[in-house]
């Protein structure tokens, strides 16, 4: 739950999409409904997302739509690619909204401190910002090269935007791995912001795994006793 410092926030004109309508087909089901120290993975997202922003706009599987999401101003049914499923959550947020946020909500551990960087850089002049950490593996490519990974970062969600740049890239129907994809494209500013390297994304089983350490470790951090909050290292 948002803390008291985060009822400081401003959260005026802000709106987060949190994508929650994928199939799940590498993990072997919905990953997003999968228990995460006591409460699905979604409700971690949406959760952080609550205590950042004005409203939320949760993006489900048709056949989940309807269910009750508390944390969630709005539910609505994702499409046939992740491109149609953020369309569908940015017709649910308000023409006044300002800046929109994307999460995938397969990245629970995104924390509150990371949403707000985002909304800052967007609000000190970005069309988009998007958080990145750099990459620590050697790349190569399929042809057997090696690749000079200084010049790559890995960029991570929330992405954040203002809510007119967004809309505009999204208007003539693209299809993309991400949004700031689409923005780039139609020429807005892009600005990255630190990432957190604990912000994962949970695509197979043993991904569940880490994100369960993670969160053991990072209540014990805060002082809390994992086993009164359900976390099991």
């Amino acid at each position: 739950m948002p803390s008291d410092a985060s009822a400081l926030v401003d959260r005026r004109g802000v709106w987060v999409i949190v994508v929650a309508a994928g199939s799940g087909s590498r993990f072997g089901g919905a990953k997003q409904y999968e228990d995460l120290g006591g409460m699905r993975v979604l409700d971690h997202s949406l959760r952080t997302a609550r205590s950042v922003a004005d409203g939320v706009v949760l993006v489900a599987a048709p056949d989940r739509a309807a269910d009750q999401e508390p944390d969630a101003d709005v539910v609505v049914p994702g499409g046939a690619t992740r491109s149609d499923s953020v369309r569908a959550g940015l017709d649910a947020v308000p023409s006044d909204a300002e800046v929109v946020l994307v999460h995938d909500a397969a990245r629970p551990l995104a924390t509150a401190a990371l949403f707000r960087r985002v909304v800052d850089a967007v609000r000190s002049g970005a069309d988009a910002a998007i958080p990145a950490v750099p990459v620590v593996d050697t790349l190569w490519t399929v042809d057997g090269e090696a690749v000079d990974r200084t010049g790559f970062v890995a960029v991570q969600t929330p992405q954040g935007f203002r809510a007119e740049a967004l809309r505009a890239a999204h208007h003539g129907g693209g299809t993309a791995t991400d949004d700031a994809t689409l923005v780039a494209a139609t020429g807005g500013h892009v600005r990255f912001v630190d990432g957190e390297s604990s912000n994962g994304k949970i695509t197979t089983a043993s991904d569940l795994v880490v994100a369960a350490a993670r969160l053991h470790h990072r209540a014990v951090g805060a002082g809390e006793d994992p086993a009164s909050a359900g976390l099991t290292p």
